[in-house]
Formats: C-alpha cells, sequence, structure tokens
C-alpha cells in the first residue's frame, strides 16, 4: 500500500493574517480620516469596502489551510480522499483500469490539469500544486498506477 498526501502550501497562520489586517485597517482608515476632515467624506465608504473585500480575501486563503487530498494506492484500487474544512469526498478506482493523465496548459496563464480516470469518471487532483509539483506528482502516479490493463507491482522503490 502507498499513500500521498497533498497540502496547499499556507504559510500564513491566523494570527499573523489578524495583525496584518488590523494593521492595514489602521493605515487605510487613518489617511481616510484625514482626508474626510479635509471634506473629502466619501472617501470613508470606499476605505470600508476595501477592507471588507481584504479580509474576504483573507478569509478565503485561510480556510484554504483545512484543504487536504490523500491518495491511496492498494494493489486493487485506487482511493482519493478530498477534505475541504467539513465537508470529505471519496472516490475509488480499481487500480487495474485506472489512468492518470496529465493535460498540458491551455495557456502560460492556465495550470495544466491532472486527472485519475475510469469507466468514465474522473477526478482532478493537485490543483493547488505549483506546476513542477504536479509534474513530479503526475510521474510519481504514473510509475504506481501504470497503464490501463497494467497494475505494477507497488513497493518502496517506487515511492522514491
Amino acid at each position: 500500500m502507498q499513500t500521498i498526501q497533498l497540502a496547499p502550501n499556507c504559510s500564513l497562520q491566523p494570527r499573523a493574517a489578524a495583525l496584518f489586517f488590523a494593521t492595514i485597517c489602521l493605515v487605510s482608515f487613518s489617511i481616510a480620516a484625514i482626508f474626510a476632515l479635509h471634506g473629502l467624506w466619501p472617501i470613508m465608504p470606499f476605505a470600508g469596502l476595501e477592507m471588507l473585500v481584504l479580509g474576504w480575501a483573507l478569509r478565503l486563503s485561510l480556510r484554504r489551510r483545512h484543504c487536504l487530498e490523500t491518495i491511496t494506492l492498494t494493489e486493487d484500487r485506487v482511493e482519493i480522499e478530498t477534505r475541504d474544512g467539513l465537508q470529505t469526498r471519496r472516490l475509488v478506482f480499481p487500480r487495474h483500469w485506472a489512468r492518470v493523465k496529465l493535460c498540458p496548459a491551455g495557456s502560460r496563464l492556465h495550470p495544466s490539469r491532472l486527472t485519475i480516470e475510469s469507466h468514465g469518471r474522473a477526478h482532478e487532483v493537485g490543483a493547488f500544486l505549483t506546476e513542477q509539483e504536479r509534474q513530479a506528482l503526475a510521474g510519481r502516479l504514473m510509475r504506481s498506477v501504470g497503464r490501463v490493463n497494467e497494475s505494477p507491482p507497488l513497493s518502496d522503490a517506487a515511492e522514491g
């Protein structure tokens, strides 16, 4: 059995995010207050809107820390468990019929897509990985899963 765990790189911690948000709010509202005192009061709602959008973006970034993908390879199946906070989704593909597919990017602005497919079903894995990490994972999965009708032995040498 072989297990691969994938998680996004989230270096921003909640305490650091709160400190960053408080500092930016202080600076933004201080500058807006100076303009408001000189008669340009309409700047205050825009500063508030800016901080609301920044808070929303920070919240989304922090929520991403709870994402986790676990790919378990056994002799007869490929199991993918995706956790996104409180929701868990589990897909099982027969290893003998599974196919790992790395679809190249349509342009430099879009990343490639790594999918595991079998019997008309497909699931994307590693969407949050960098391009190099995704390519390395694709190579590792292709060596472990093999082609359709092919199931290479799962050994410790394949984990490298």
